[in-house]
């Protein structure tokens, strides 16, 4: 009992407690707006309740995960890699899977639905971290930068054939960033910049469908948007009125006096909070993320090693561009690609994946290696 007692406390000493408050502050802000949409008649209580249960187990995951040592969890990324891959691959079999148009994204698991996209880029950032940090210098011999390329591309191919064209583009920014963070040639980068067109003409012209090109078009073309106000241009067009609505200090939770967009619980929440705390709510959702960004930069810059860096820059990957993309959905200045707000966007997949993900990043944060004196031992 003793020796339980001694790790916990020692666990509590070195943790890290900024992270944890800040997520744990979002998500219980992220409770009260969901139950608010409940009062308002958005949503159902039962989502509300899943976004709670999602919560508790997320946040419980993280604290069991940071107290495992993550040069452990990485080990044996070979037992759970496996299972993540066979999920995704789940939804290509039509009884699993809840098919929205041509998007099909989640599983059906009895009551309940799963995205194995979120449970993916946490796998997919262990397991890139892994193979980045044993190629070391390697990183930029052909045959190996090749390997590289496979390993990041695989689960964007994967996922933009199923038609989560959000969650792809979030890997491959992920893949991205991290192989900065691994040393990557100015070569590759100018090669990079050189292709960059002629990838960008291959994928509006054979890769994205006609209502993607359309998203990207109403954004520059007034006359367009004026046209598609009840059509493809729908859902920005009233997420961006009702986030202007709230003007400085918000219009309240008034269920007779809002502006309905479609999935303002989820892909258009931040227009919620506009809509009904307004300018300073929003301002304090960005601060409170801002920070937190933020927090992990400075978490990978502390790392004890190149392994904890680069999951460090992969959790920051992943939460900053959820929160760019999103944010901009609902500022009409980039197109609606379904992109959670973490945090604060209700889905118990995303809630549950990001809290695992900052459970990662703690555990690099509170296993540094020891640092032996005379009298005694303590954390670098």
């Amino acid at each position: 009992m003793k020796t339980i007692l001694k790790h916990f406390l020692s666990y509590i000493k070195h943790v890290d407690k900024v992270t944890p408050v800040i997520c744990i502050a979002l998500t219980v802000f992220d409770i009260y707006l969901i139950n608010s949409m409940v009062t308002m008649g958005i949503i159902e209580q039962s989502t509300a309740n899943t976004q709670l249960a999602a919560a508790i187990i997320g946040i419980s995951a993280a604290f069991v995960i940071s107290a495992v040592d993550y040069k452990f969890i990485a080990k044996y990324w070979f037992t759970y890699a496996p299972l993540a891959v066979i999920l995704q691959l789940m939804l290509f079999v039509p009884s699993l899977r809840i098919q929205v148009d041509d998007d099909m994204a989640w599983l059906k698991l009895g009551r309940f639905t799963l995205q194995p996209s979120e449970v993916l880029k946490f796998v997919f950032i262990i397991t890139l971290s892994v193979h980045i940090s044993k190629l070391g210098d390697k990183l930029n011999s052909p045959p190996q930068f090749l390997l590289l390329c496979l390993h990041g591309l695989f689960p964007v191919g994967l996922i933009m054939y199923q038609g989560d064209a959000g969650s792809a583009l979030v890997f491959l920014f992920i893949f991205i960033c991290m192989l900065f963070m691994g040393g990557l040639s100015w070569k590759y980068l100018t090669a990079g910049l050189v292709l960059m067109p002629v990838v960008g003409y291959i994928a509006w012209n054979y890769v994205m469908q006609d209502h993607h090109r359309r998203r990207f078009l109403m954004l520059f073309d007034k006359e367009l948007q004026q046209q598609e106000t009840q059509g493809d241009y729908f859902q920005q067009y009233y997420g961006t009125m009702a986030l202007g609505s709230g003007q400085l200090t918000g219009r309240g939770f008034d269920p007779d006096n809002y502006t309905y967009t479609s999935y303002l619980e989820n892909d258009f929440v931040f227009s919620y909070i506009g809509m009904t705390l307004g300018f300073i709510g929003c301002m304090a959702i960005v601060i409170a993320l801002a920070v937190l960004c933020l927090k992990l930069l400075s978490d990978a810059s502390g790392a004890p090693d190149f392994l904890g860096k680069l999951m460090c820059v992969g959790v920051f990957a992943m939460v900053f561009f959820h929160c760019l993309i999103n944010i901009g959905m609902a500022l009409s200045v980039v197109p609606v690609i379904g992109i959670p707000l973490p945090f604060i966007s209700q889905g118990g997949s995303s809630m549950m994946m990001t809290h695992v993900c900052i459970g990662l990043v703690l555990s690099v944060t509170c296993h540094k290696p020891q640092v032996k004196h005379m009298f005694y031992t303590e954390k670098d």
